[in-house]
């Protein structure tokens, strides 16, 4: 499936992770934009009563593995996402190269997970994506050691 042109290098990267994952094809047919018309929200709209949606999280999974690969597309360097959030949809994400620690963050009311547009998603990736990569300019050496 063609890649849209305006689609910048993060949203190519979290569009190859949802497709990565769709082992029985159901999405091979849907374009790029409505494989990432789940991560454009309107947050006041989702109650945050009950268990996190297993989608959700699905898509939280899928975004900072996105971040993480950047990272090692950018840096040459593995990058590993771990995430652990509580059935009150509370929690922490945090992606490690080596022995360093290139992005924390604490997660509260995943159940409202989402972004309000596109650029708003691709801004909050490439943020990440550009602070690990400084985290590891400046602690090489903690990023490559096992």
């Amino acid at each position: 499936m063609a890649v849209d042109s305006d689609i910048t290098p993060f949203l190519r990267e979290l569009i190859a992770q949802i497709r990565a994952q769709d082992i029985y094809g159901v999405w091979e047919g849907k374009s790029d934009r409505d494989l990432l018309a789940p991560f454009v929200v309107d947050r006041r709209s989702i109650p945050t009563i009950g268990d996190p949606d297993p989608h959700t999280l699905a898509r939280i999974a899928q975004f900072y593995s996105a971040v993480a690969l950047m990272i090692e597309k950018r840096s040459g360097i593995m990058a590993c996402p771990i995430q652990q959030i509580s059935s009150e949809g509370f929690g922490r994400i945090v992606l490690t190269c080596g022995r360093l620690v290139v992005v924390s963050k604490s997660v509260r009311d995943v159940h409202r997970f989402g972004f309000a547009s596109l650029s708003k998603l691709e801004a909050e990736g490439g943020a990440l994506v550009d602070a690990a990569l400084g985290c590891i300019e400046r602690y090489g050496d903690a990023a490559t050691a096992d």
